[in-house]
C-alpha cells in the first residue's frame, strides 16, 4: 500500500509506524524462541509483568535511508546490536545474537520498504526494543522476554531541523550517575531526564545539558545527544565516565574527525571552562551528536539566569562539515571509505 503520510517533509518524529513488526520470545529453559514478521498490534501483557514494576528494558535506535537510485542502507547496525547486548548484560537481560537481530532488520525492513521517506531529511526509525514480561513480585531477574522491532518514517527530530538548538544548563537535577545505568539504553534513564526536559520547555528552551551528578560541574551529555565543542580546529567531547551513554554518532563523529586530521580530545571538560571559552570567543562551536538528530547545532547556553550566545547562534563551519559528511555517508552519497554502510537486498 502507498504509506498515509502525505507530505514526507511534514512529519513528525515517531508518531507513525508501519503495517509490520518483528517479534521473538525468549525463555530461561528454551532460549529464543518463535520470531515472526507479524501485523502491528497491540501487545497483552500481565499486570504483574516484571518490566511494568522493575523496569527490565531496553532499546536501541537506528534509521534505514533511500539512497537516490533506490538502495536501502543501514548505519553501523552491528554497533547497535553489540550495544543493545552490553546493555543487556547490565540489566541481568539474555544477549540476542547479532546475526538474528540483523536478519530480523533485512526481513522487516524490506517488507515495509514503501514506507521509508525520499524526501531531504527524511528516513525511517527503527526501535529495537526488549521487555521482562515474566509476572511476578519480587527484585529478581525475569526468565522470560520478548524482543520486538518497529518502524516509524521520520522528518527531522527538532522542529527547526538543521538550526541552531537553545540550551538549558541543569545544575540541581541529575540524570546519571556513575557506577548506575546511565551509559546503557534502558528506559529508566530517560525518565530521570523528563522534568528536567520539562523545566527547560517552561523556559522556552529545546533540550536541558546535563552535568554531573557529584559536583555538577562537569558536562555530560544533552538528553538525546553526546555533545561536542569547537575550540578553534579542536574538537572536544566528554570523556565516557560510566554515566554518559558511548553514542554510536559520537563513535562516527570522533572516527570522522581523527580521518580529516583535526585534534581531537575526550576529557573532563567543566561548564566553568565552556562559559569561558564561549566568552573570550575561544570555543567557536558547540554541537550534539544522537541518531535521530544526527548532528544539532547548538546556539545558545542558558546557565543560572544567563544567556550565552555562541558563534553568534549562527551554524558553524565545522559543525556543518560533520552534518553534510555523515548524511552523505548515510544516504550513498559519498564514497564510505570505513565501511559503515549496510544495504539490505
Amino acid at each position: 500500500m502507498k504509506p498515509p503520510y502525505g507530505d514526507a517533509e511534514k512529519l513528525d518524529f515517531g508518531r507513525m509506524f508501519t503495517e509490520h513488526m518483528f517479534t521473538i520470545k525468549y525463555r530461561e529453559d528454551k532460549g529464543w524462541y518463535d520470531g515472526k514478521v507479524e501485523k502491528y498490534r497491540s501487545f497483552s501483557i500481565d499486570p504483574a509483568a516484571c518490566v511494568l514494576h522493575y523496569s527490565q528494558e531496553i532499546f536501541e535506535g537506528l534509521k534505514a535511508y533511500k539512497t537516490a537510485d533506490g538502495r536501502i542502507l543501514l548505519f553501523r547496525p552491528e554497533q547497535n546490536s553489540r550495544r543493545l547486548n552490553r546493555s543487556a548484560r547490565k540489566l541481568c537481560m539474555p544477549e540476542l545474537p547479532e546475526e538474528l537481530f540483523l536478519q530480523a532488520l533485512k526481513e522487516l525492513i524490506l517488507l515495509e520498504k514503501e514506507w521509508i521517506p525520499e524526501a531531504p531529511g527524511t528516513s525511517l526509525y527503527i526501535r529495537p526494543t526488549m521487555i521482562a514480561t515474566e509476572a511476578f513480585l519480587g527484585v529478581n531477574p525475569a526468565k522470560e522476554y520478548l524482543f520486538y522491532l518497529i518502524l516509524s518514517p521520520v522528518g527531522a527530530y527538532f522542529k527547526a531541523g538543521f538550526n541552531p538548538v537553545s540550551i538549558y544548563v541543569e545544575d540541581q537535577l541529575v540524570r546519571a550517575a556513575v557506577g548506575g545505568v546511565g551509559d546503557i539504553k534502558t528506559g529508566g534513564n530517560y525518565a530521570a531526564s523528563l522534568l528536567g526536559g520539562e523545566k527547560a520547555a517552561q523556559k522556552g528552551f529545546s533540550q536541558v545539558l546535563w552535568l554531573d551528578a557529584k559536583e555538577h560541574r562537569y558536562v555530560e551529555e544533552v538528553g538525546a545527544m553526546n555533545v561536542f565543542f569547537v575550540f578553534g580546529e579542536k574538537l572536544v567531547t566528554p570523556m565516557l565516565t560510566g554515566s554518559i551513554l558511548p553514542g554510536i554518532t559520537r563513535d562516527s563523529v570522533l572516527r570522522l574527525a581523527r580521518e580529516m586530521d583535526y585534534e581531537v580530545e575526550e576529557r573532563r571538560i567543566s561548564i566553568d571552562e565552556v562559559l569561558e571559552g564561549i566568552k573570550t570567543k575561544q570555543l567557536t562551536e558547540m554541537f550534539g551528536s544522537g541518531t535521530a538528530a544526527v548532528i544539532s547545532p547548538v546556539g545558545l547556553l542558558h546557565y543560572q539566569d544567563t544567556n550565552y550566545d555562541i558563534n553568534d547562534n549562527q551554524v558553524g563551519k565545522v559543525t556543518k562539515t560533520f552534518y553534510e559528511h555523515l548524511l552523505d555517508i548515510q544516504y550513498g552519497r559519498a564514497e564510505d571509505k570505513l565501511g559503515w554502510s549496510y544495504e539490505l537486498k
